[in-house]
């Protein structure tokens, strides 16, 4: 006899031990992870693609792993590097050459966008986790045994039931269908659309006029001050690097679809002034945005309000959380909301923050775990953790925890922080020392 749902006639089809929602680097690593350990896991997808952010924001610099010459993040995220590297994909830079200050990039990798998201096809499927591309949660049930989840897909509405959730969304949004309390700042970061130029001759380009067009147009608002970077010649370091991630698209919010499609208009609509303004630049006439990428880089949106909450000072001061179950290593990161600065403020020496399994656990959750940018923190402290090495270790512990807690028919709040430990270090990840 077929079981329905939600006082409809939406069967339930299919059934898992997990369900992750959002194959960005927290998703796909935590499904992995569940699905090495042996338990049946499904990875949903909105996009038709996995990498998140990497792949259709073009944010392709995963790090760090990194931290004062020593290796602070491995695991299953690290795995996913080597082998991108060893298909072609990615080129490792130096990690023992130390850098000063704000020249934490020298650490970055950039990864090819397609290798990369094939090696996560690849290890995903090798896992034997279910893809399922193309869906998107919209209610969420619970009884005393299962997670009853309605998605909408290409072919209308499916019904699917979990024993654990894990939320990789980066904005928090399963914990929001869920009931959980979530928190969001008062202001939050801008935007940015990452593109690049070709078609023009830097050489016939005269910085002076190139100024001048610039004045003309910023005072008949055909330009906006947020469309490039601040200080010097404006667009001259684009035209250079032939475009890139210079610009900042503030008052948005991608919490929520809506939101989401303004964000995304209003960085094309930033693309188009800037491809105009450059246009009528002598030597670049026949300018062309030879690529831009298929969403605008969302840095801030909800967070939950966690069992643990990572705090600026906690996290800065490297304190060693009692339940921490990885390192996050990044220097807090805050872009203006309202123009084009940064607020970069690096780690002392010698400090290595970690994250504590807390930070993953929505207050009184029973079931859900959460991983990512979106987890447990203060506004500081989540511009720094929020970065891809670091969503790819709590990606890993995340995954860690739910599989344990299906196997011991337990809450993801009764886990034992040694059995979590001990499998994570099975599988590679670096865990922080017990103080």
């Amino acid at each position: 006899m077929e079981q329905y749902l939600f006082n409809s006639k939406v069967p339930i089809t299919d059934e898992y031990d997990l369900i992750v929602f959002g194959g960005g680097s927290a998703g796909c690593i935590a499904a992995i992870q569940a699905g090495r350990i042996g338990i049946k896991t499904a990875l949903v997808e909105k996009n038709g693609v996995l990498g998140g952010t990497a792949v259709v924001a073009s944010v392709n610099f995963p790090g760090l792993f990194h931290a004062w010459g020593n290796q602070v993040i491995a695991g299953i995220g690290w795995e996913v590097i080597r082998e991108t590297e060893r298909r072609g994909g990615a080129v490792l830079p130096d990690f023992t050459v130390p850098y000063k200050n704000n020249q934490h990039p020298r650490h970055q990798i950039s990864v090819n966008r397609f290798v990369y998201s094939s090696v996560l096809d690849d290890l995903c499927l090798d896992a034997k986790v279910v893809l399922r591309f193309h869906e998107m949660p919209v209610h969420i049930d619970s009884d005393e045994h299962w997670r009853y989840v309605l998605v909408a897909g290409k072919s209308g509405l499916s019904c699917l039931r979990a024993k654990k959730i894990i939320d990789a969304t980066g904005d928090a949004n399963v914990a929001g269908l869920m009931g959980y309390e979530r928190e969001k700042s008062k202001s939050l970061q801008p935007g940015t659309l990452i593109y690049n130029l070709s078609g023009y001759s830097l050489e016939q380009v005269d910085q002076v006029q190139l100024h001048g067009i610039y004045k003309q147009s910023l005072a008949a608002g055909e330009i906006f001050e947020t469309d490039h970077v601040p200080g010097g010649v404006p667009f001259w370091r684009e035209l250079i690097t032939a475009g890139g991630n210079n610009m900042h698209i503030p008052g948005i919010d991608g919490s929520t679809s809506q939101l989401r499609s303004e964000a995304e208009l209003k960085a094309r609509q930033s693309l188009s002034r800037i491809y105009r303004l450059l246009r009528k630049v002598p030597g670049c006439e026949q300018l062309q945005v030879n690529y831009f990428a298929n969403e605008c880089g969302i840095r801030e949106t909800s967070r939950i309000v966690g069992e643990a909450r990572v705090t600026c000072e906690a996290y800065t001061s490297g304190y060693v959380w009692p339940d921490a179950v990885c390192y996050s290593f990044y220097p807090i990161d805050v872009h203006s909301d309202s123009g084009n600065t940064i607020d970069i403020r690096p780690l002392a020496e010698g400090i290595v923050p970690t994250i504590p399994y807390g930070a993953l656990v929505p207050q009184g959750s029973e079931h859900l775990l959460v991983s990512g940018r979106c987890i447990s923190g203060d506004r500081e402290a989540n511009s720094a953790y929020r970065v891809q090495a670091s969503c790819m270790a709590t990606g890993q512990a995340a995954g860690a925890a739910a599989a344990i807690a299906v196997q011991n028919n337990s809450s993801v709040r009764q886990i034992d922080l040694d059995e979590l430990r001990s499998v994570l270090a099975k599988h590679q990840a670096i865990v922080p020392l017990k103080r």
